[in-house]
């Protein structure tokens, strides 16, 4: 049979098989072959893209390949995939909906682009919309828990809840001792949290209670109550409550201006609980003032459970801890449910919450090992070997370590993302684009192939796998790499490569290409230890899995923390380090880990945790009002001519307040849209056309810009605009040496990545100054580019040179090989973790054979070296 150049059968040959299959004699497969079926788009083509600082680019893309999206923080990556390709596909997708989904395609904006061809639909994978409800967990989110309801349902054996041995069931649920109690439901639904069938009756399925913490009620007991030991009543707008307490403490004989520790145990219960507070004035009978007075612990709880300002109730929430629940232990089901029993050969009983509490890798092994009893063996065969697959894929992802009952507001960001996609391994569509956004974040060296395993794997059912990455591991393994550049902002958008990982290294104008290769070297370390330099000495850390850990912490260097995920870091890190010296050094209210101490907190004047979450929820917050560089432009504002002319103050250029703002938009300038049930969408503000404000204030112009235009410049321009403004270029200069000079002033926080927001956060504190403070950061060189981590890291080792220390929890190789000193946890992860494997300079973690990160290091050294 002749063939077209394209290798396809030509159509006379399509209508012989045809024929032939009718008469018979052919595979009926042949006839469900149709021409438009055969002709699926091997490219994805995008024309003329011109979406935020895309210069018209056109590119085509690979379908059913591993393509990887690199270039400069600020190039138009995202703008790319996402505002361009992913949004359009999106939009058709609701083309193909129902007459009500239809109605919003107008509030969808079409993206600015000439054309997209071979576009199919789209599934986007990012950590831009993180979980928020606490009855969410590991194993409901990827339906392993549907499946444990299934299998208990089916295989589990009751037993009773008072002696604990098995029940059987005859018209009731008997004990062998011949007692009847009310017995489990033996039904999927028995088996939720979620449900009254199941939920346990004190914390309704939530596993937690809430209880005021009195570390936190009474941080320093050296205060006297008029001094402010209650802290909760520190502020203002608690005075009346602290008048009363006083009130009281005076009728109790006590000393208000004595040191809280001193007080009677009595005053304490007094004023904590109100236990034996006055009722009556006993001469004259009438009721006193202090009946009307609220203790402490119950009038936080009030706050906590009935406020409903927000901030009132955050404030409250700030005294709050949730231990498990007292009823269940947090297995978050009741007692009858609880005690059903799946048999294990090596574990005995093992309940369903029991299972929920393993990690991946352990329920994975406990599932691979169980057999049932060959009656049920056909009624779970099929649960089973769905339950095991899904906790494989989990595994794929990097997220072994993390439990079945993990609550997934607790998860970092980058494990979301992973999470997600765990959760399309198992489907087995094709002819899907994946679009994802840097989804090694978090991820140590050695856990990154096995990523890569799973993202071969989707593109391998047929699915086309777009990747936000600069990992130079994931840059590597792309069936196709889009390099954009070649700057930031206005000076980026454009398609510098796009083709093979080869082409790419062999292009001596690529930035990326040049670090790939060790033409370009993110920078060397700034030296070794000093001798006789103080240390912060961690003992006993025995928070979560730390496993009572000895660890210390230079001053005045720059030390990373590494290790694989969930070995520890974040709990040495945060729990334990930072929360140490928040509440020595700031009073702040909160509790540390479990550690027997820290030696050398009187070296340190600040601490300065620097996260990745969000700065601002609301399109308000941008990076101009956070590092407060906003504050002294609308200064600037105020004192031009045209605004002392119409008697304008720097409070009629802000668009959070009434005056100069529009009030149609409230000075969002957008207006949120509910798509039910899809995400919500912005629509520009037909007021104000998106400017936030009002066309009086608009007529007032610096240097030619108003204040809608000045929002829109890039941090670089405003800088340049700015630059005889002290007070405005400061704040600026420090976004620049973050490595955010792209971005715009008016930028919305929600849009923001989270790198990104952290960055702006870093910038904040560099607008400050200071020294002897120490900063403790999480993941800081989250979506940049190895260009950007250069600059990045000039700016950590500035801070240390003025005097600070800075800890970085952090994965990527070059800046591990920049630190002055190196902390690896592990070796494992969840129980596994926890240990010290090694620290020490560069050169000695490298000499160091059980590192995992060693191996990485030596390479990156040797790659420097000349």
């Amino acid at each position: 049979m002749t063939r077209s150049s394209r290798g396809r059968p030509r159509s006379s040959d399509r209508a012989t098989s045809v024929r032939a299959a009718d008469n018979g004699r052919a595979d009926p497969e042949i006839v469900q072959a149709t021409p438009r079926q055969q002709r699926w788009p091997d490219w994805l083509v995008v024309r003329g893209a011109r979406e935020h600082n895309l210069k018209g680019s056109t590119v085509r893309l690979p379908h059913r390949s591993l393509v990887v999206f690199t270039g400069v923080s600020g190039s138009g990556k995202s703008t790319l995939a996402f505002d361009t390709i992913y949004a359009e596909a999106q939009r058709r997708q609701v083309q193909s909906m129902s007459a009500f989904a239809r109605s919003f395609l107008e509030e969808l904006d079409k993206p600015d682009a000439d054309a997209l061809e071979g576009l199919c639909p789209a599934v986007a994978l990012d950590d831009r919309t993180l979980p928020s409800n606490p009855r969410s967990t590991v194993g409901t989110i990827t339906d392993v828990y549907d499946l444990l309801r299934v299998l208990y349902s089916r295989a589990g054996e009751p037993h009773c809840t008072s002696c604990g041995d098995r029940l059987r069931f005859d018209g009731g649920w008997l004990c062998p001792r011949g007692d009847v109690e009310l017995g489990p439901s033996m039904t999927s639904r028995g088996f939720s949290f979620n449900s009254a069938y199941g939920a346990c009756v004190e914390c309704h399925g939530l596993g937690t209670e809430p209880h005021v913490d009195l570390d936190l009620v009474v941080p320093d007991p050296e205060r006297s109550l008029a001094g402010g030991a209650l802290a909760a009543w520190r502020d203002p707008s608690t005075g009346a409550e602290l008048t009363n307490a006083l009130t009281v403490a005076g009728q109790l004989g006590v000393d208000v201006e004595a040191p809280w520790r001193t007080l009677p145990a009595a005053a304490h219960r007094a004023l904590l609980t109100g236990e034996g507070v006055p009722q009556a004035d006993e001469t004259t009978g009438r009721v006193a003032r202090q009946q009307r007075f609220q203790a402490v612990v119950p009038w936080l709880l009030r706050r906590y459970h009935e406020a409903y300002l927000t901030g009132s109730r955050d404030r409250a929430a700030a005294f709050i801890r949730h231990r498990p629940c007292a009823a269940c232990g947090g297995a978050r089901l009741n007692s009858r449910q609880r005690a059903v029993l799946l048999r294990h050969p090596t574990r005995g009983g093992v309940g369903i919450a029991q299972v929920c509490a393993m990690t991946v890798s352990d329920a994975l092994r406990f599932f691979e090992e169980l057999d049932a009893d060959p009656p049920r063996r056909e009624l779970t065969s099929r649960v089973l070997e769905e339950i095991t697959t899904r906790l494989r894929h989990l595994a794929d992802v990097g997220l072994d370590h993390l439990t079945l009952d993990r609550a997934t507001p607790t998860l970092s960001r980058g494990e979301v993302q992973r999470l997600r996609l765990a959760q399309h391994l198992g489907t087995e569509l094709f002819g899907l684009l994946f679009v994802l956004d840097e989804p090694t974040t978090g991820l140590h060296p050695a856990d990154v192939e096995r990523l890569l395993v799973a993202l071969r794997r989707l593109r391998d059912q047929g699915n086309s796998v777009l990747v936000i990455e600069h990992d130079d591991q994931v840059v590597r393994a792309a069936d196709w790499v889009v390099d954009l550049g070649p700057g930031a902002g206005e000076e980026g958008g454009r398609i510098l490569h796009s083709g093979s990982v080869g082409a790419l290294l062999d292009d001596g104008r690529s930035l990326t290409g040049g670090y790939l290769t060790g033409r370009l070297s993110v920078g060397a370390r700034r030296g070794t230890i000093p001798e006789g330099v103080a240390w912060l000495e961690v003992r006993g850390a025995r928070a979560h899995n730390l496993a009572d850990l000895d660890v210390g912490f230079p001053l005045g260097c720059f030390t990373v923390v590494t290790g694989v995920s969930g070995s520890g870091k974040s709990t040495l890190v945060d729990h334990i380090l930072y929360r140490t010296l928040a509440r020595a050094l700031h009073d702040e209210p909160v509790v540390p880990g479990t550690h027997d101490g820290i030696d050398g907190l009187e070296l340190v004047d600040r601490a300065v945790r620097v996260e990745q979450s969000p700065i601002g929820r609301s399109p308000r917050s941008n990076a101009a009002t956070y590092t407060g560089a906003f504050d002294a432009i609308r200064a600037a504002f105020a004192r031009t001519d045209d605004a002392r002319e119409r008697g304008f103050k720097a409070g009629r250029f802000s668009f959070n307040s009434p005056g100069g703002r529009c009030e149609n938009c409230a000075g969002e300038g957008s207006i949120r849209i509910d798509m039910r049930f899809l995400p919500d969408v912005y629509a520009p503000c037909q007021t104000c056309l998106g400017s936030r404000y009002l066309a009086t204030t608009l007529e007032v112009r610096y240097s030619g810009l108003t204040i809608a235009e000045v929002l829109e410049l890039a941090v670089d321009a405003a800088l340049e605009l700015f630059a005889e403004s002290e007070p405005a270029r400061r704040p600026l200069q420090a976004l620049a040496d973050v490595g955010l000079g792209y971005l715009r002033l008016g930028q919305p926080a929600p849009t923001l990545s989270a790198g990104e927001a952290q960055r702006v956060k870093l910038a904040a504190e560099l607008s400050r100054g200071g020294s002897r403070t120490l900063y403790l950061l999480d993941e800081p060189t989250s979506g940049l580019h190895p260009h950007d981590i250069g600059r990045l890291l000039q700016v950590l080792h500035g801070l240390v040179d003025n005097g600070n220390t800075v800890v970085a929890v952090e994965h990527h190789v070059s800046v591990v090989a920049s630190a002055d000193w190196i902390i690896e946890l592990g070796p494992g992860a969840g129980t596994r973790g926890g240990r010290l494997v090694c620290c020490g300079t560069p050169e000695q973690v490298v000499g160091t054979g059980h590192s995992l990160i060693g191996q990485h290091v030596r390479r990156e050294l040797e790659r420097r070296s000349p």
